[in-house]
């Protein structure tokens, strides 16, 4: 006989991890294997953006996903989907068109993980009751995260152990950064020692250990040597020339956006001091590298180049890939390394670069996956449920037609969708702008209105304390709501997502200079916005319970991204405008517009509350 229920820890952990990983992979890790295979920095952020588009458009065709079939079944349908979309492109990564096609693979990929989204977030509100829903609000936002950090790091941690395990021996850089050291910017010796002469083809790397001064030079200095280190590079041959060096400008800019921007400057007398070739930058030092044999006549050997280990204060900004070849192999190719201008201690930093096969590295990362998603397929066929509301909604001998536009405009048709778009679209209309200028603010320097602290130092407040911050405060969130109910947790999430925002005030005013008073206040605000953020996950779901869940709740989720998006647009030129401190005082004064929806709220006592 098919269970009804199951224990939901057999199966939204998994569901909810499946859900996150082709997310990552389309918007992150995609990226990353453009770059590693020498695509333009233009092209990847072109074509890659286009990707996004299947989870902003998918409220369109979620009613198909209610109308035809069950959730369980394109849940399952979905997931081989996305294995097949995964090993289409591992298989096309070794082809010549490799670009194009493993593009038209991602695109099938990225429409069938913005499909199964729809069925797995109807599917939870299936195969839970309401204060099971309550409960595993939190479990479900943490897999999905999990989700993000395995993609964002252990895929491109293996796919990086691939391109190590083929090719010639990897090298690293070893780089320190100190105050003591001169802040001179020489040539680095290529000498022709013996190692050199030895009959092993491998990269040798002048000098052994590089050495960076705290002390900063002026940026005219800095723009003349990454010119030199940039033409050398590509007048040998070792860096391709970039098809898109222009940077045309558009109608909007030209005529909307700048002559606004200088006249709300002009009237709110905010002076910019223009950026001078005299201002001081990081220092930089120019490291050499070149093969110790000639390799074949038509084999390209490809270097890439990485942060590896240590503070990455220290930054690699010039000679990412570097191709050698039998016409080249000679000459060493310049990388530059930069220290963060803020920098004054002691540090150091280790890159690695690998020259293994890179295609067939990103072909057996992309390989491991589409199995993976084999597996889930399997495995959610016989661990999820078989809800008894798990059915088709269209009745039969409707029109299919007219069955989607009706489930689609049943939603608008609610008397309180006023209130319900307004909640949507107003309830993190204050966190939207903050999470664009949050990093900013921190790497800014104290006289533009920032903290100062390095890239290091933001990459462990956010990506530790940060998240562990706000991963805790949404468990919490769940596990209360289930306790005592949505309703009454309701003004508590709602004053926890907006008051702490006071910290960044705070931060803007003070300007502390003591790095755990910093990573308290960021601590606190993530971990309020992870308990607060519950609210409207569990709004979500009470507004689209009803004959067409599924349907509804895609549509919400589809107004959450424009919520977020259309804040974060003007938030950074606003904030060019009126400086940091009344930008956070801007963001508080958010709150207004964020509360005023609460007041017109209904929600059941007993919703999220556990039935007898």
């Amino acid at each position: 006989m098919k269970q009804t229920t199951r224990n939901p820890w057999l199966w939204i952990p998994s569901l909810y991890f499946a859900e996150g990983i082709p997310y990552v992979v389309a918007m992150t890790v995609a990226v990353i294997m453009f770059k590693r295979l020498g695509i333009s920095n233009t092209d990847i952020a072109l074509y890659t953006s286009w990707l996004y588009l299947p989870w902003v458009i998918k409220p369109l065709w979620s009613p198909i996903v209610d109308l035809l079939k069950t959730k369980r079944w394109w849940i399952i349908f979905m997931q081989l989907l996305i294995g097949a979309g995964l090993g289409g492109v591992a298989l096309a990564i070794p082809l010549p068109l490799f670009f194009k096609v493993t593009l038209i693979f991602l695109w099938l990929l990225a429409f069938s993980s913005a499909t199964h989204d729809i069925a797995a977030d109807g599917f939870y509100m299936l195969g839970l009751n309401e204060h099971q829903q309550t409960y595993f609000v939190g479990i479900r936002s943490t897999f999905y995260r999990i989700a993000m950090i395995t993609g964002q790091g252990l895929l491109i941690i293996l796919a990086g152990f691939f391109e190590t395990s083929t090719g010639l021996p990897p090298i690293e850089i070893n780089a320190i950064s100190n105050p003591s050291i001169s802040k001179e910017i020489v040539l680095p010796e290529v000498n022709q020692n013996d190692s050199l002469k030895s009959g092993n083809t491998f990269f040798a790397v002048f000098p052994q250990q590089v050495e960076l001064s705290t002390q900063n030079i002026p940026k005219g200095t800095l723009d003349s040597i990454r010119t030199m280190v940039t033409e050398h590079n590509q007048a040998k041959g070792f860096v391709k020339l970039s098809a898109n060096l222009k940077n045309e400008s558009s109608w909007w800019s030209d005529y909307i956006s700048t002559p606004l921007k200088g006249y709300l400057k002009e009237k709110l007398n905010t002076k910019i001091a223009p950026v001078s070739a005299n201002s001081l930058t990081g220092n930089v030092a120019v490291v050499a590298v070149k093969l110790t044999k000639q390799p074949e006549k038509d084999k390209e050997m490809v270097l890439n180049l990485k942060f590896r280990k240590g503070d990455n204060s220290i930054k690699l900004i010039e000679g990412e890939r570097l191709a050698f070849s039998s016409k080249n192999w000679d000459k060493p190719a310049y990388i530059l390394l930069q220290a963060d201008s803020k920098l004054t201690r002691s540090t150091t930093a280790v890159f690695k670069g690998t020259s293994g096969n890179i295609h067939l590295a990103w072909s057996i990362t992309f390989l491991i996956l589409a199995g993976m998603f084999v597996v889930f397929s399997f495995y959610h066929r016989f661990m999820l449920p078989y809800p008894k509301s798990d059915q088709t909604v269209r009745s039969e001998g409707q029109n299919l037609f007219k069955e989607f536009f009706t489930t689609f405009a049943s939603f608008f048709r609610r008397k309180d969708i006023g209130v319900i778009i307004s909640f949507l679209l107003l309830y993190r209309v204050g966190e939207a702008q903050l999470i664009k200028m949050a990093s900013p603010f921190m790497l800014d320097p104290r006289q533009l209105g920032g903290l100062g602290l390095t890239t290091g130092d933001v990459g462990l407040v956010y990506g530790t304390f940060g998240i562990l911050a706000l991963t805790a405060g949404g468990i919490l969130g769940g596990l209360a709501a289930a306790r005592k109910g949505f309703k009454y947790w309701l003004w508590w999430m709602v004053f926890a997502i907006n008051i702490p925002h006071l910290a960044y005030v705070y931060l803007a005013y003070a300007q502390p200079e003591n790095y755990l008073i910093i990573s308290l206040c960021v601590s606190i605000e993530q971990f309020s916005y992870g308990f607060g953020f519950t609210a409207y996950m569990l709004y979500m779901i009470y507004i689209s319970e009803g004959k067409n869940k599924t349907a509804h709740f895609a549509i919400a989720t589809g107004f959450m991204a424009l919520g977020m998006m259309l804040p974060g647009m003007f938030s950074g030129w606003l904030q060019e405008i009126i400086g940091y401190k009344y930008f956070f005082v801007w963001v508080m004064l958010c709150m207004l517009p964020a509360v005023i929806p609460v007041f017109f709220i209904k929600v059941k006592p007993e919703f999220g509350l556990k039935k007898e």
